[in-house]
C-alpha cells in the first residue's frame, strides 16, 4: 500500500467554523467498565455546560479506519474479506499508538508523547502528524454545516440498531455528509482525544457517534459516550485527523 497516496485520496478538507459544544453532566458521579451502562437513571438536574469552540481547518480521514489501513500499518495479519470494514476491539491507547507509528512511516513529526514514568499521553498541537480529532473538531466535521442532531435521514447515513442486522458493515455504504465524510454516524462509534471530564472521572476519553448495535436515539452528532484508555469493544473503532500546516503531498 502506498500510503501517502491513499491518505492523498482519502482525507477531506474540513473549513474552519465554530461549533456549540453543550454536556450535561449528571450530579451524582458514575463510573463503569461498561460503556452501555454509563448513563444511570437519575432524577436529579443535570447541570447544562455549553462553549463556543473555534474550528481550525483540518484534514480528517474519510471513513474509520479500515481493517486494510489498520493492519498495513501496524504490520499484522487479518482477514483480507474484511479489508473494507472499520477496525474494531481498538483501544484509545491502540488509537494513539498507530497515529505515532503512521506518522514515522509518512515521515512526519509525531503529536504524541508518552510519559513512561506518570503514564501519560502529551499532544503537541504544532506537529504536522497524524492524530486523533479532537471532541469539537469531531462533532463540527459530523454535522457538516447541517443543523439539528443529523445531517440527513438516520436510515440513509447510518447503520444501526434497526438496520444492521446486528452486525458491522463496510465503509462508504451509506451517504457522505456535505464534507464527504461517510459512517460518521453509525456503524462504528469513533474514539476523540479528549478527556470526558478529568476532575470527575480521571483519564475517561471520549468516543462519538453510536454504532451498528446503537439504538437510533443513540446516533448523532452530539451523542457522546466515555470509558477509560484501554477499553475495547467490538463496535468501537476511530478517524484519523491532521492539521493543516501543508495538505497531504
Amino acid at each position: 500500500m502506498d500510503l501517502m497516496r491513499y491518505l492523498k485520496e482519502n482525507m477531506v478538507f474540513v473549513p474552519e467554523g465554530q461549533e456549540l459544544i453543550r454536556d450535561f453532566v449528571d450530579p451524582i458521579k458514575w463510573m463503569s467498565s461498561d460503556y452501555k451502562m454509563s448513563i444511570p437513571g437519575t432524577k436529579k438536574e443535570k447541570i447544562v455546560k455549553e462553549e463556543l469552540v473555534m474550528i481550525q481547518s483540518f484534514l480528517l480521514l474519510k471513513t474509520p479506519v479500515t481493517n486494510e489501513l489498520y493492519h498495513y500499518v501496524m504490520d499484522i495479519d487479518y482477514d483480507i474479506q474484511t479489508k473494507h470494514f472499520p477496525v474494531v476491539n481498538i483501544s484509545w491507547m491502540d488509537a494513539i499508538q498507530f497515529c505515532n507509528l503512521l506518522s514515522e512511516k509518512l515521515s512526519l513529526e509525531k503529536c504524541y508523547t508518552f510519559n513512561s514514568v506518570s503514564e501519560e499521553i502529551a499532544v503537541d498541537d504544532s506537529k504536522n502528524g497524524i492524530r486523533l480529532p479532537k471532541d469539537a473538531e469531531w462533532q463540527y466535521a459530523c454535522r457538516g454545516n447541517s443543523e439539528g442532531y443529523r445531517y440527513n435521514n438516520i436510515e440513509d447515513i447510518a447503520w444501526f440498531e434497526d438496520n444492521s442486522d446486528g452486525r458491522l458493515h463496510e465503509v462508504k455504504t451509506k451517504k457522505e455528509n456535505s464534507f464527504g465524510l461517510f459512517d460518521m454516524i453509525g456503524n462504528v462509534w469513533e474514539w476523540c482525544f479528549d478527556f470526558y471530564d478529568e476532575e470527575r472521572y480521571g483519564n475517561y476519553r471520549i468516543f462519538r457517534g453510536g454504532s451498528f448495535a446503537s439504538e437510533k436515539r443513540a446516533c448523532g452528532a452530539t451523542s457522546r459516550r466515555k470509558s477509560f484508555p484501554d477499553f475495547r469493544i467490538d463496535d468501537l473503532g476511530f478517524r484519523i485527523a491532521k492539521n493543516n500546516f501543508e495538505r497531504i503531498k
